[in-house]
């Protein structure tokens, strides 16, 4: 496959979205990838980037100026996916799994958007095959997708720089880098390698580009036969022009040559080079018998002690049949018969090797407990499986396939497809698969297959050749001298001509010209020194006779039968990096060109069979509730992808309304990411098996918060543009400027259109990142809590979560969120959040607002009341409590009034918030009762406000004529439902009444500015106050103005509170139902424990507007009332537990004690003691005041018996 040329008009154009400044190249931040092998993945990435470039920007000028040529786009986008999919492959292959060797958790979830980024590029194909060149919206849809493309490419290439990349420098040593980068490139096909280093060569600048070929001296090891390989692919087309004009001046000889040595061949002459696809076969299926056959031995005997090697026999032939299916699909069907295809088989193939690998290591991992027989008896049935299956589809290709290239394709055009079929797989896989093909072949059938290649090469090829050639004797029987039988044809030199006294190899191949020096490549530094190199691995293969047939001009005629040649190994087996396996890590068809990925039950995958297990049982968990949100957010996503597409024709209102459905996506989505990043990973991070596990994710919230951004420029700018327009048309209809208008409107519609072009692209890029972000969580994390977290460490991460969640952010975020569950689904997430916030009011404050919180509950689908009458409903409820109406109570005497206050304020079942209420309305009853005996007042008579008690403006400063009272700064006044008289705020209503203001009741207001009564609010409704602010602050639930504090309503509290608010600076502990500060986030919990009153003064802490101290042992009490009470106390006067740290205190008794001695009578004397902080039962020496702990050094103590006999105890 050629390197397409760079498309005209691409440079420049804008891109869709660009997360962030790409790190800088080694050569840009002044090192060197030398120095740091694994730094070249730099280049390979600054390359990626400027084609992804290049790419959205074809696609840009395609829909915005309808320019390029479409054909040429797809052939380019094509060559793109086959460079960077053999990329990832061999990061999955080679990189991520060493890494995850020394760090875990890292590594899997970069595996996990190579399949994501696939998925992305198939629907981009699709969409190639459209009729886009005639259809506007399709060319805004490629250009969407190309831009979608760079941008979750770009996203994760930014991650690995920031992550994997010093992870691998901080782990792994300069010589471990190299080994590594080595083995990368070993594991990418050899047709990819030949185009993807020119490729990237055309990406850098020039010290870039010698920086790349100083970094691959050092990498590639110290044989000068694979680097004239590597290096002779690294110039690319100069190598090539070079070789092909040293071929062109020999050409007559070559034939002449060619032509003798098939000549001396006799009966392979006759052959069709296209048949060398028959040895292939031939092999596989000796193979795949030799295999059945060795199950066949394993389930009579029952013996499977050499299990291991069965199954990496077992994926080394499942390598075999996918690379070969893979060249037939690539290059043998495709020029046969375009139509022609046989990838169902294929794909079955894959799909039966996978589950007959995972069989085996099945059995492997259950050991002991699985049931030996029925295995062997499975074991058998797939390897039989497996051969039917092989069988069928070779006759099938043998029959309809080569009969029709024998007859259409000339012998050069068999060789060409024959030799290319073999470069489609990776250098590590041909090191091992052609001495296994040539050992299953006769002496000629392999002379043959090897003259074939070196026919159907091009010159600059003939390092690759040799290096093939050498391989392939491997596989031949060794002759009694105990050295390999060579394949060289006679007429060819053998490289035991170059080899020196020691065994080195002084020249680049062991049967090439004289002439082939001049395609060697300067591997010299700028210097003129070689870096330092790894050991040497090179093997030495005697020859034997034969013909080995050359296209180069001079062939040294001297036989090189029986002489030795020495041909270098890869090394790749890298057995301290971890890396060596050949098991395929998923389907094969998902990673088709993945033959060196980890085991699919090893660490670095151990989430997908996790995924696979988790939530099996159908058993709704605490945690499900959170990943619930993913499927409102894909919902919002997906209307913003698809409506995106509609702007361009759609008018401003419309564009109002996607605005206002981003924003709240937007809102939303941070707070579901600040949630995760402060809460969910953190929980996660803190089990030592899942380090690290979360740290990908958190770099993508911050990646896809730059999308957001991003997006909301774009809108702003569209904002501007219709607003302009507005104003241009206005002046317009002034002036009467036809021509002016005419001119107006081309210029809006084209900066319209570039604008809601791009939009639409950066939408379908935030929707693909973001919906593959949550796949990813639900794929990897999900099943992570339902493995390490119990059912009530899940509770409690619900509740912390939701605990930081302001109230507006709930009321926004309920109906968003069960907008998009099924009713059973909505159900469920509203019990698991009444679960974890059953100690406190959630469930009241739901109700008072959300009409869909009863949707699960029958019984709460009326509409809310008042609280009064809420606690009255809840009241008859139960036969245990006090259950009188209020006319009931007027009725009652005294005596019976002061019972019924004794009865409740005996019930364990009211909590103290509750009982307080009831005692004090049962206290006021006569006076409530008589209020309500009155004649309520006509609607007419009260049209006059002036009739209403309290009817003036009051003043918080009357000198500077600020509104309000001494408690708050407000403009209003509020009508009080219970005496409906005019008040401030409740406490100046407290203050003269007999009974307290329920604010939640509260209906009416009156602006003190035009002193009308209207529904209460945060503006004034009279026209001549021009929506007058009656507060900075308003509160709709709880009637609540301020014009001074921050305040927020607690959703749990039910109360508003000072603060920030809940995740800023307070959030809601679920078990002590109370606001705390975030410093407090590790504390003691006591269930219910600020639904009490303080200990010192006796006033309720739940509702107190005092601030608050939480004591280590867990209660509370006033800040104020602390400050007092230690000033002569420092135990907790409910539990008696120290206040604080009393080292200091309780080392100053020590020295007390020491200095002081008792009388006589005294001394032996000992006492039992209880100590209150770690509550254990002890024995001191006698003393008057002080008794020290002897577990905790405390003295904080009480004696509980004295003795007199004499005390051994020391003290």
């Amino acid at each position: 496959m050629a390197t397409p040329t760079p498309m005209p008009g691409s440079e420049g154009t804008l891109v869709a979205v660009m997360p962030r400044s790409p790190s800088p190249t080694p050569a840009e931040a002044g090192t060197s990838a030398t120095e740091t092998p694994v730094l070249i993945f730099l280049y390979f990435h600054k390359a990626i980037r400027a084609e992804l470039e290049a790419l959205h920007g074809a696609a840009v000028l395609l829909a915005t100026e309808r320019t390029g040529d479409v054909a040429a786009l797809a052939e380019r986008c094509r060559f793109f996916f086959s460079i960077y999919k053999h990329h990832c492959d061999a990061e999955d292959a080679v990189i991520f799994p060493a890494l995850d060797i020394r760090v875990k958790n890292v590594a899997g979830t970069y595996s996990l958007e190579h399949k994501g980024e696939s998925d992305l590029f198939s629907q981009l194909f699709d969409l190639l095959e459209l009729d886009i060149q005639n259809d506007d919206a399709l060319r805004r849809e490629l250009a969407s997708c190309t831009g979608a493309i760079q941008t979750c490419l770009s996203q994760h290439m930014s991650k690995e720089e920031e992550q994997v990349f010093p992870l691998l420098t901080k782990k792994f040593s300069c010589e471990e880098q190299a080994d590594l980068v080595w083995q990368f490139l070993c594991n990418i096909p050899v047709n990819m390698v030949a185009e993807f280093l020119p490729w990237l060569s055309t990406s850098v600048t020039s010290d870039e580009h010698q920086d790349i070929r100083d970094c691959l001296c050092k990498v590639v090891p110290d044989e000068k036969l694979l680097q004239q390989v590597v290096f002779t692919w690294m110039e690319g087309k100069a190598a090539r022009e070079v070789a092909e004009s040293f071929a062109t001046g020999n050409l007559q000889e070559s034939k002449l040559g060619s032509k003798n040595c098939a000549e001396s061949n006799g009966s392979q002459a006759d052959r069709h080079p296209i048949d060398d696809i028959l040895y292939w076969h031939n092999a596989i299926r000796m193979e795949l018998h030799d295999i059945k056959k060795e199950t066949r031995r394993v389930q009579q005997s029952g013996n499977f002690s050499d299990i291991s090697a069965f199954n990496e026999r077992l994926q080394f032939i499942a390598d075999v049949c996918i690379y070969h299916s893979i060249a037939e699909d690539q290059v043998v069907f495709p020029a046969v018969d375009s139509e022609l295809s046989f990838v169902q088989e294929h794909a079955e193939e894959e799909h039966r090797f996978n589950n007959f690998r995972c069989l085996i290591q099945q059995f492997q991992i259950a050991g002991a407990k699985s049931t030996a027989l029925d295995f062997y008896s499975k074991l058998c049935s797939h390897a039989d499986k497996i051969l039917e299956t092989i069988e069928k589809h070779f006759s099938n290709e043998e029959t309809k396939v080569l009969p029709q290239a024998r007859m259409f394709f000339s012998p050069e055009k068999q060789r060409e497809l024959s030799y290319k079929s073999l470069c489609v797989m990776p250098l590590k896989l041909l090191e091992r698969v052609l001495p296994w093909l040539v050992s299953k072949l006769s002496d000629e059938q392999a002379t043959s297959f090897l003259q074939n290649i070196r026919l159907a090469a091009s010159p600059s090829e003939t390092a690759l050749v040799t290096l093939i050639s050498g391989w392939a004797c491997k596989g031949r029987d060794k002759s009694k001298s105990g050295e390999y039988l060579c394949l060289t044809s006679g007429t060819a030199r053998c490289l035991s001509d170059d080899v020196d006294d020691q065994g080195k190899c002084r020249s680049f191949c062991p049967c090439a010209s004289h002439n082939s020096s001049d395609l060697s490549l300067q591997l010299q530094t700028e210097n003129g020194s070689r870096p330092g190199k790894r050991g040497k691995d090179a093997v030495s293969f005697p020859g034997t006779n034969g013909s080995y047939c050359s296209q180069t001009a001079d062939i040294d005629a001297s036989p090189c039968s029986k002489k030795p040649c020495c041909i270098p190994g890869l090394r790749v087996k890298s057995s301290n990096l971890g890396i060596g396996s050949l098991a395929s890590v998923k389907s094969f068809r998902s990673l088709p060109y993945n033959s060196t990925a980890p085991s699919i039950y090893s660490s670095l995958f151990s989430w997908e069979t996790d995924a696979s297990l988790s939530c099996s049982d159908g058993i709704s968990r605490p945690i499900d509730t959170i990943f619930k949100f993913h499927k409102a957010i894909r919902k919002d996503l997906e209307y913003l992808d698809v409506e995106s597409g509609r702007l361009i024709d759609g008018d401003e209102s419309c564009l109002r309304q996607f605005i206002g459905r981003f924003r709240l996506l937007w809102g939303l989505y941070r707070a579901h990411s600040n949630a995760e990043d402060e809460i969910v990973f953190p929980a996660l991070e803190s089990r030592e098996t899942l380090h690290n596990v979360s740290h990908s994710y958190t770099l993508d919230h911050k990646q896809e918060e730059q999308l957001f951004e991003d997006i909301s420029d774009v809108l702003f700018q569209l904002s501007q543009l219709h607003d302009s327009q507005g104003h241009a048309q206005t002046k317009v209809n002034e002036v009467k400027q036809s021509c002016f208008h005419s001119s107006n409107d081309v210029d809006f519609t084209r900066k319209y259109n570039e604008l809601a072009t791009k939009l639409q692209a950066m939408c379908k890029s935030i929707r693909v990142a973001l919906t593959n972000h949550v796949h990813r969580e639900e794929l990897e994390l999900w099943p992570l809590f339902d493995k390490h977290f119990s059912v009530e460490e899940q509770d409690k991460l619900v509740g912390r979560i939701i605990g930081s969640t302001g109230a507006e952010v709930l009321q926004s975020m309920v109906p968003w969120v069960t907008s998009a569950l099924t009713q059973e689904e909505q159900n469920k997430m509203l019990d698991t959040w009444k679960q974890a916030t059953k100690n406190t009011m959630f469930g009241e404050w739901l109700n008072e607002w959300w009409k869909g919180a009863g949707t699960s509950d029958s019984s709460a689908e009326a509409p809310s009341a008042p609280e009064d009458s809420h606690l009255q409903d809840k009241l008859e409820q139960n036969d245990q409590m006090f259950k009188p109406g209020w006319k009931d109570i007027f009725r009652m005497n005294q005596s019976e009034l002061e019972a019924e206050v004794r009865k409740v304020s005996r019930d364990p079942t009211l909590d103290p918030r509750r009982k307080a209420y009831l005692i004090q309305n049962l206290m006021t009853s006569r006076w409530i009762a008589a209020q309500q005996k009155l004649p309520e007042p006509n609607s007419e008579e009260c049209s006059d406000d002036a009739s209403i008690p309290g009817c003036a403006p009051s003043y918080r400063d009357q000198e500077k004529e600020i509104y309000g009272c001494e408690h708050y700064k407000r403009n209003c006044k509020l009508v009080a439902a219970c005496c409906n008289k005019l008040f401030t705020c409740r406490f100046c209503h407290d203050k003269v009444s007999d009974h307290t203001m329920e604010r939640k009741a509260t209906q009416e207001m009156m602006c003190m500015v035009c002193l009308k009564i209207q529904p209460v609010g945060p503006f004034c409704q009279t026209p001549s106050c021009n929506r007058l602010s009656m507060a900075k602050y308003y509160c709709n639930i709880c009637k609540f103005f301020d014009d001074e504090r921050t305040v927020y309503h607690c959703p749990f509290c039910n109360l508003c509170r000072l603060g920030k608010g809940l995740g800023v600076d307070f959030f809601h502990c679920m078990k002590c139902n109370c606001c705390l500060g975030m410093k407090l986030t590790e504390h003691k919990c006591r269930e219910k424990g600020l639904e009490t009153n303080c200990p010192i003064c006796c006033d309720f802490l739940f509702t107190s507007s005092a601030a608050v101290r939480a004591l280590p042992c867990g209660h509370f009490m006033h800040s104020a009332c602390f400050q007092a009470y230690t000033c002569s106390h420092y135990t907790c006067p409910i539990c008696c537990k120290s206040l604080g740290d009393m080292a200091v205190y309780f080392g100053m008794l020590d020295a007390l004690l020491a200095a002081e001695e008792l009388p006589e009578e005294y001394r032996d004397r000992c006492q039992d003691i209880l100590c209150n902080d770690c509550e254990r039962k002890g024995r001191c020496r006698f003393h008057w005041l002080y008794h020290k702990c002897g577990s905790c050094g405390s003295y904080n103590t009480r004696v509980i018996k004295t003795d007199t006999a004499d005390c051994s105890t020391p003290n």
